[in-house]
């Protein structure tokens, strides 16, 4: 069972990946859509607090960084 960190966590970066996906979706961004929709299931996989955040805000900043 994880702790209230990690709930928080993943409700947070779920929260954000909604956004992205709509976002990515809207304005036909595929990599923002993609990070989006990674940031939804990230919580499922990833148990440790630390590591959602490390891993959340990577998949925040890669759309910014990579444009195409």
């Amino acid at each position: 069972m994880g702790s209230h960190a990690t709930l928080f966590w993943g409700i947070l970066f779920s929260s954000i990946g909604t956004g992205y996906f709509i976002y990515g979706k809207k304005n036909q961004r595929a990599l923002a859509m993609i990070s989006g929709l990674i940031l939804c299931v990230e919580p499922y996989f990833i148990t440790g607090s630390l590591l959602i955040v490390i891993v959340g805000v990577a998949l925040m900043a890669l759309p910014y960084f990579v444009r195409y």
